[in-house]
């Protein structure tokens, strides 16, 4: 089980990402890391275990009020070693810009429609898919849950309404997606609260999880990662 730190980043700051409501979001302040500045929560993280993937969460740029490219730049170059996936919303695929070799762009499901799907198989499979649920309700492009062949090896599993609470991950969902597409390699997000949990994803042939809340408040434990 691998283990992803998870940062949202909203109005230049890291937020605390709960449920879906996103104009809610407030600036962390949790054990691991009072400041919600960006590079004070990486480190914050590097602490706990020497991770060496992130997951970015651009909030604005996912909601068309802003993007945070700058500070994201920022945060690739002070981070050489670390790759970072980044959910930026609708990402047009533009092959004249240069990429640094420390991200992958993550395709959210709700930033797509069935007429503008088409444009994700230009980043031929180079990219993460998220598919993303609020409850039980598939966002975006109904395609994208329903034809494979859109969808990369790599693919995120996002249950929103889970994200920041007490309720644990949809391990029904999961073990789904996991029986159906047996060659996929699906990544929980939502929900996980402590190792029991990763005990839980591992069972049903989840290897991959994205972590936030639960590393903030110390219920999984330095001393647990490398047990996974």
């Amino acid at each position: 089980m691998k283990i992803i730190p998870v940062i949202d980043l909203k109005d230049g700051v890291v937020v605390h990402a709960r449920q879906g409501n996103r104009e809610h979001y407030q600036p962390i302040n949790t054990e691991l890391c009072k400041s919600p500045d960006i590079f004070q929560v990486i480190e914050a993280f590097l602490g706990v275990y020497e991770f060496d993937t992130f997951y970015i969460a651009d909030l604005n740029a996912i909601t068309d009020q802003g993007d945070h490219s700058r500070l994201i730049a920022d945060v690739l170059n002070r981070f050489p070693h670390v790759t970072f996936w980044i959910d930026r919303g609708y990402q047009k695929y533009d092959q004249s810009i240069a990429h640094p070799g420390n991200t992958l762009p993550v395709l959210g499901s709700e930033s797509y429609r069935n007429e503008t799907i088409s444009e994700i198989k230009a980043y031929k499979n180079n990219f993460i898919l998220s598919l993303d649920y609020s409850s039980s309700d598939a966002l975006g492009a109904p395609s994208l849950f329903s034809d494979p062949t859109f969808w990369p090896e790599n693919i995120i599993i996002m249950t929103l309404n889970r994200v920041g609470s007490s309720h644990g991950p949809d391990l029904e969902k999961l073990t789904g997606f996991c029986r159906r597409y047996p060659d996929k390699n699906f990544i929980a997000a939502g929900g996980i609260r402590n190792k029991q949990d990763l005990i839980a994803l591992r069972e049903v042939g989840i290897h991959l999880a994205l972590v936030a809340s639960a590393l903030h408040s110390g219920t999984i434990k330095a001393e647990d990662i490398p047990k996974f």
